[in-house]
């Protein structure tokens, strides 16, 4: 599994933004189309909120890609 550190800069990032900002995706719109197909999980749960609000603390995962939130 690849692991991702993703250093947040204000109080929380969009999920299609942060797929984005990692490089998973080439855009904000692909990282929609990403959650929405329920390929995407946070802290262990499907998430299908294209704009759901991670916080530091929080783990995201798609595929074998897992991305650790840092405040």
């Amino acid at each position: 599994m690849q692991q991702l550190t993703f250093k947040l800069e204000g109080e929380y990032v969009e999920l299609n933004q942060l797929l984005k900002l990692v490089g998973i995706c080439d855009s904000g719109g692909a990282g929609k189309m990403r959650v929405a197909s329920g390929a995407v999980s946070v802290d262990g749960n499907k998430e299908l909120r294209k704009t759901c609000k991670i916080r530091a603390g929080q783990v995201v995962t798609l595929g074998d890609v897992r991305i650790t939130v840092q405040g």
